[in-house]
C-alpha cells in the first residue's frame, strides 16, 4: 500500500524518458548555445574594452558585427531565459513527485537538497574553472523561492510576480529619474570603474592566484547577487517558470499559442530595441558619454532591464516552434505515402530535422553535463594560466570557437542519447538527490 506520510516517502526518481516535453529540453539546448557565445567576452582577456568594461572594443568590422549582435541578443538576456526554465523544471519536479503520492513537504525536501547540492557544484565550478558560474546562484534562487512558493497558489505567484516587475522597474528607474531631474543622466554610472571581465580572472598567468579571485566572484555572484535579485524583483522570470509550469505551457504549446505569440513578439522585441542604444553606442554609430555605456549607465540599465522580456521572447519563440515541428510531424506522418510518391528530397529534410532535433534536445536534457563540459573545453585553452590562446582570439573569432565547443557537446549529448545513458553530472545529481535506494525514473 502507498503512503504519504513523512515518517515512510514514496521514493518517486527523476523524469522517466516517457515524461520528458519537447520545448523545455530544446530550449534548454538552444540556450546552452547563447549561453557559452554569452560568455566568450572575458575569455578576450587581452582585447581592448569599451566603457562598459564587458564587449571588447577593438578589432575588424566583423568583430564590432559580431559585439552588436552579441550585445542585442544575448548580453543579459540568456540569463533570465535560464531562470525561466530553472523555475518550470522546479515546478515540474515538485508535481511529478506530489502525483506520484509522495507529500507535498517530502517533495519539497527533495528540490532543497538538489539546491543544495547545486551550491556546492556551483561554488567548485567557479573556482577550479569559470567564476562566472550561474549554477549556484541558480542554487541559491531555487532554495529560497522554492521554500516560499512551490506550495502557494497561482493568485499569490501572480502578485508576486507583479510586486517583483515593479520593484524591478522602481530600481532602474530611480538612478535614471534622479539623474534626469538633476542633468546629469549623461554623467550616470562611471566609465573609469574596474572593467568586470577581470573579476574572472581568464588574464591570470597563475592558476592558484586565478582560483582565489575566482572562488571571491563565485562567492559574490552565489550569495550576494542572489540576494539582491530576492530583495530587487529578480526572482520574476523564476516565478513565471512556476506559473507556466503549472498551466503546462511549454508541454501544451497548442493550447497557449495566442499567449506564446504575444510574448514572443512583444518580448524579443522589446529586449533587442532596450539594448539598441548600447549597442549602438558600442560601434560608435550613437554618440553618448561614456560614463552613460557604463555598467552602472543609462543605456546599461535600460539594456539589461528590458533583457527579462527578450529572455521570455525566446522560451515562447522555442514552444511555438515545437509546437509547428510536431504537428508537422503528424501531417508528414499521415502524408507518408505522400512523401514516398513525391520521391526521397523531402523525405531526407524531414529525417535531417529530426536528427537536429533530437541532438539539440539531447543537449537539454543534459544541461548540467553540457554547461560544466563548456568550461573544461574553454578554460584551460584559452585562459592565460592555460594554453593562452584568448590572447589571439578576436569576437568572431572567439565567437566561431564557441560553437564549435557547442557542437563538440552535442555530438557528445546525442552520443548519449543513442545509448540510452544520462550525462555524468545529472547522474551524480540524480543519485545525491534521491539516494541509492530511489527508483531509476
Amino acid at each position: 500500500m502507498t503512503t504519504t506520510s513523512e515518517e515512510t516517502p514514496v521514493r518517486r526518481g527523476g523524469v522517466r524518458a516517457e515524461e520528458r516535453a519537447l520545448a523545455p529540453d530544446l530550449a534548454r539546448g538552444i540556450m546552452l548555445l547563447l549561453i557559452v557565445l554569452s560568455n566568450t567576452a572575458f575569455h578576450l582577456w587581452a582585447a581592448r574594452r569599451g566603457p562598459s568594461g564587458w564587449q571588447p572594443a577593438d578589432g575588424s568590422w566583423l568583430d564590432h558585427a559580431v559585439q552588436f549582435t552579441m550585445i542585442i541578443m544575448l548580453d543579459l538576456r540568456v540569463y533570465p531565459l535560464f531562470a525561466f526554465l530553472f523555475g518550470y523544471g522546479m515546478m515540474q519536479l515538485f508535481l511529478r513527485q506530489t502525483a506520484a503520492g509522495n507529500s507535498e513537504r517530502g517533495a519539497a525536501r527533495i528540490l532543497r537538497r538538489r539546491s543544495l547540492w547545486l551550491i556546492v557544484i556551483g561554488l567548485l565550478h567557479s573556482t577550479l574553472l569559470m567564476a562566472g558560474d550561474i549554477v549556484g546562484y541558480y542554487g541559491v534562487l531555487s532554495l529560497v523561492l522554492g521554500l516560499v512558493f512551490l506550495r502557494r497558489s497561482e493568485r499569490a505567484l501572480k502578485r508576486w510576480i507583479c510586486a517583483g516587475v515593479v520593484l524591478i522597474v522602481f530600481f532602474a528607474a530611480q538612478p535614471v529619474v534622479s539623474a534626469l531631474l538633476r542633468g546629469e543622466l549623461g554623467t550616470l554610472g562611471d566609465a573609469g570603474a574596474e572593467p568586470g571581465f577581470l573579476a574572472y580572472a581568464a588574464q591570470e598567468g597563475n592558476w592558484l592566484t586565478a582560483a582565489q579571485t575566482r572562488l571571491e566572484t563565485g562567492l559574490f555572484v552565489t550569495f550576494l547577487a542572489a540576494s539582491l535579485a530576492l530583495v530587487g524583483g529578480g526572482y520574476v522570470v523564476f516565478l513565471l517558470g512556476f506559473w507556466a509550469a503549472r498551466r503546462r505551457v511549454l508541454e501544451e504549446p497548442g493550447r497557449h499559442r495566442t499567449l506564446l505569440r504575444r510574448t514572443a513578439v512583444i518580448g524579443i522585441a522589446v529586449g533587442w530595441l532596450g539594448a539598441l542604444p548600447a549597442a549602438l553606442a558600442h560601434v560608435g554609430a550613437l554618440d553618448v558619454p561614456a560614463d552613460a555605456q557604463s555598467e552602472e549607465g543609462a543605456l546599461t540599465l535600460l539594456r539589461d532591464v528590458t533583457g527579462n522580456a527578450a529572455g521570455l521572447g525566446y522560451v515562447a519563440a522555442v514552444a511555438l516552434f515545437v509546437h509547428w515541428w510536431t504537428s508537422r510531424g503528424a501531417r508528414v506522418g499521415a502524408g507518408q505515402g505522400e512523401v514516398a510518391r513525391a520521391g526521397a528530397v523531402a523525405g531526407v529534410e524531414v529525417g535531417v530535422g529530426a536528427t537536429v532535433v533530437a541532438a539539440v534536445s539531447a543537449v537539454g536534457k543534459r544541461s548540467l553535463s553540457c554547461y560544466l563540459a563548456h568550461s573544461l573545453l574553454f578554460a584551460p585553452v584559452l585562459a592565460a594560466w592555460g594554453l593562452g590562446l584568448g590572447e589571439h582570439l578576436s569576437s568572431w573569432t572567439m565567437a566561431l570557437f564557441a560553437v564549435g565547443v557547442w557542437l563538440l557537446t552535442v555530438a557528445g549529448a546525442y552520443a548519449l542519447e543513442r545509448a540510452g545513458r544520462r550525462g555524468p553530472a545529472e547522474a551524480v545529481l540524480r543519485r545525491l538527490m534521491y539516494g541509492a535506494k530511489g527508483k531509476a525514473g
